[in-house]
């Protein structure tokens, strides 16, 4: 299964997607409600649908504004060292256990929404990067159990303040500017990816111009082996979202010249059999002004 979070004239919902169309599941179930979270926690929503999927009415999957798959995620934890490539382009050695840090809900928005790059630096970088999301939860998850954990598959850009980022040993303000990590549009169930959606094709580009290319199955650690290391420390929550870690081909280690992203670029990161998630990146300047309510 395919599905899309976002609105039309409609609404928000939940959407399934076949192609270039899409199916309100919220229209044909209220409980699935406006996020993935429902179907999460209760899959079984789903079957109750089924007999309606075939007749149901069908919208453009353009005429959609995508949301976030999970409007308030719990937690999300990255790894920021997964492809031995990308590790040596960054100068670090190739570790034995995974660098892990973790991201704050102002820092992510849904796909098509602006990257914003901040105003007190232009190191804005961009990060191609596999993203799950957590259906089952739990503590102490096995490597042969952990993929029986996993709800479904998405795209994630993990834009990068790379300046401050090296401010510190701690990866903490680099990586949680406001608005700076694009999540979806799309999220795929398992039953429709190869195993641990492994082997597929992650790009980034801007334009024509072709910035990251590689394949999950360059991976260090797996998803299977990720969700058991970190359920080791942590109980693992549903709707938690997990990235996986980005390939080599990263702005700042382009020679001779780092490549930031600029104001009036579009951002794409493809992962083959998932989607595209786009971004627009701005300026903080040019935000819209917020006026404080009186």
């Amino acid at each position: 299964m395919r599905y899309l979070v976002g609105s039309d004239h409609s609404g928000a919902a939940v959407y399934a997607v076949e192609g270039d169309t899409a199916v309100n599941l919220t229209a044909l179930n209220p409980a699935i409600g406006v996020d993935l979270m429902a179907l999460i926690r209760d899959p079984s929503l789903l079957d109750s649908i089924a007999g309606d999927l075939a007749d149901a009415p069908r919208v453009a999957v353009t005429s959609i504004i995508p949301a976030l798959p999970v409007a308030t995620p719990g937690t999300i934890i990255c790894l920021g060292l997964n492809y031995t490539d990308h590790i040596k382009e960054g100068g670090y050695d190739i570790p034995d256990y995974p660098a892990l840090f973790m991201r704050g809900r102002n820092s992510v928005m849904a796909a098509g929404a602006p990257m914003v790059r901040p105003s007190c630096s232009e190191r804005l970088d961009y990060e191609a990067e596999l993203m799950l999301i957590v259906g089952k939860g739990g503590r102490h998850i096995s490597e042969a159990d952990a993929l029986d954990h996993v709800f479904g598959y998405t795209v994630f850009n993990d834009g990068s303040v790379r300046d401050y980022q090296r401010k510190t040993h701690q990866w903490t303000p680099g990586k949680n500017f406001d608005n700076t990590g694009a999540i979806g549009p799309f999220v795929v169930t398992p039953d429709d990816l190869p195993q641990g959606a492994g082997g597929l094709k992650i790009e980034s580009r801007v334009g024509t111009e072709i910035l990251q290319s590689s394949n999950t199955g360059n991976m260090i650690w797996s998803v299977a082996q990720t969700i058991a290391t970190i359920s080791e420390y942590t109980t693992l929550e549903p709707g938690d979202l997990i990235a996986m870690g980005t390939p080599p081909g990263v702005g700042h280690a382009k020679k001779p010249n780092p490549r930031w992203l600029k104001p009036g670029e579009v951002v794409d990161i493809e992962i083959e059999g998932i989607g595209i998630c786009s971004s627009p990146v701005i300026d903080e300047k040019d935000l819209p002004v917020k006026v404080a309510a009186e």
